[in-house]
């Protein structure tokens, strides 16, 4: 992905999606992008610090109880 960065990529996932509506009115759009970066966010975080929950909520400045029942809520504990 060199010379891209994420907000060039969530800006180009973004027009595309306005672009795919043609002309509907979205509605949610926070919460649906929420969700949708907050899912692969917490897998990639979780596997870099080998699944370790307190290595992985310092690194996202979350507590570590919000950050298990963040992956509580995207079934990312076994």
């Amino acid at each position: 992905m060199s010379g891209t960065n994420l907000d060039d990529c969530v800006r180009a996932s973004l027009e595309l999606y306005f672009a795919d509506l043609d002309g509907t009115e979205p509605a949610g759009m926070y919460d649906m992008l929420v969700r949708a970066v907050e899912k692969p966010l917490l897998e990639v975080v979780m596997a870099q610090a080998d699944h370790n929950q307190s290595k992985a909520a310092q690194w996202l400045g979350l507590n570590r109880n919000t950050l298990r029942k963040k992956l509580v809520e995207h079934k990312l504990l076994a």
